[in-house]
């Protein structure tokens, strides 16, 4: 009798699971790139350097309930070029997403270019965007047609005998408030502790970053434009070591403007303060992961770039980046290629009428 009720649950069980099971459907995605970047300068905050590499990240998984809900797994596979097989970084990819017209909600290893917008660097650096690809942790995100709200948290590393522990969270948020007036802010909290034999030198160590700005999108306003957009902010920065106990409070102004017409683009970005990273000639990136000329108390980046291709797969744009201090002059030079299909992009490929938007750069 026992043995009949528990074929009779299974039968149940499986009934129940055709009508999920039967709204399944294969995705993947193909996310792909290539960066050439030659940085010359008076190698003072950073070193000059050559950097090339390519990436590719595929993904393969399934979608449930009507593409709700998906499973999906993959590598992203980061490789310098002219040195051969030396120097790759396979970085595994599986996460859970969930999908709404209103929330979106990753957790496990999951790309960076899920985020509706891009860290800026002062909060994560051109080097570190390269070569951490995914989030290792979760993703929660609200989206609205007024603005947005993101939270992550990125595990960035676990504690072991050689390696300290340390892990990020982030929150972005902007809201548009009448007409061209947005108001945003920033928060990041990066935590660096012991590894699990630590030497007497090794201490806890925290870094907080605030950021609020209110902007203007111009856009609208000037339809010869493609884009128009300016912001100026706060920033305040919280460190502290722990083996010290001392608190630096350092803080600044950013004014951010960027502008596009047709291929061609240009952003400002300007930093007038203090040294925002106190800490970081002892820590490194292992801390402070934003861009090291943030040490200057004046620093301002001039983006000019041009777009070479540019389409809904295809993301391919040439940039001369001028970094300015009072201590040193830096010029880089770069290429960068973004190229991203999934199923429903390819399946949709000769549809004109969904090909009206432009694939994001990620570097």
């Amino acid at each position: 009798m026992l043995k009949r009720v528990y074929i009779l649950i299974a039968v149940a069980c499986m009934a129940a699971a055709i009508p999920v099971f039967a709204q399944q459907q294969l995705r993947w995605s193909v996310d792909a790139g290539s960066v050439f970047e030659n940085r010359e300068g008076d190698d003072y905050y950073s070193p000059d350097q050559t950097i090339t590499f390519t990436r590719l990240s595929p993904e393969v998984g399934v979608s449930l309930m009507g593409g709700r809900h998906l499973l999906m797994g993959g590598v992203s596979w980061y490789q310098p070029i002219g040195n051969g097989w030396k120097g790759y970084k396979l970085s595994p990819t599986v996460y859970y997403r969930y999908l709404s017209p209103t929330w979106r909600i990753s957790l496990g290893m999951l790309p960076r270019t899920q985020l509706i917008e891009q860290l800026p660097t002062v909060l994560m650096s051109d080097s570190l965007r390269y070569t951490e690809p995914n989030i290792r942790g979760a993703l929660i995100q609200y989206v609205h047609r007024r603005g947005f709200m993101e939270l992550a948290l990125d595990w960035r590393s676990l504690q072991t005998e050689e390696q300290r522990e340390a892990f990020s969270v982030y929150f972005n948020g902007r809201w548009y408030a009448t007409g061209p007036l947005m108001l945003g802010g920033r928060l990041q909290v990066n935590h660096l502790a012991k590894s699990l034999n630590p030497t007497p030198d090794q201490n806890v160590n925290d870094d907080i970053s605030v950021n609020p700005y209110a902007g203007l999108d111009l856009a609208r306003f000037t339809p010869r434009l493609d884009s128009l957009s300016v912001t100026a902010g706060l920033i305040l920065q919280l460190e502290r070591d722990r083996g010290t106990g001392v608190w630096h409070r350092p803080y600044g102004l950013t004014f951010d403007a960027i502008a596009e017409w047709r291929f061609l683009g240009i952003e400002e970005h300007l930093y007038v303060g203090k040294n925002l990273y106190p800490l970081y000639p002892k820590y490194g990136s292992l801390l402070n992961m934003g861009d090291p000329n943030f040490q200057a108390k004046v620093y301002s980046r001039t983006n000019v770039r041009a777009y070479i291709f540019r389409n809904q797969f295809l993301n391919l744009y040439a940039s001369l980046d001028f970094h300015y201090t009072p201590d040193a002059f830096a010029f880089w030079q770069k290429i960068a290629l973004r190229l991203y299909i999934d199923d429903r992009l390819w399946s949709d490929r000769r549809n004109k009428v969904s090909h009206n938007q432009y694939l994001c750069k990620y570097y």
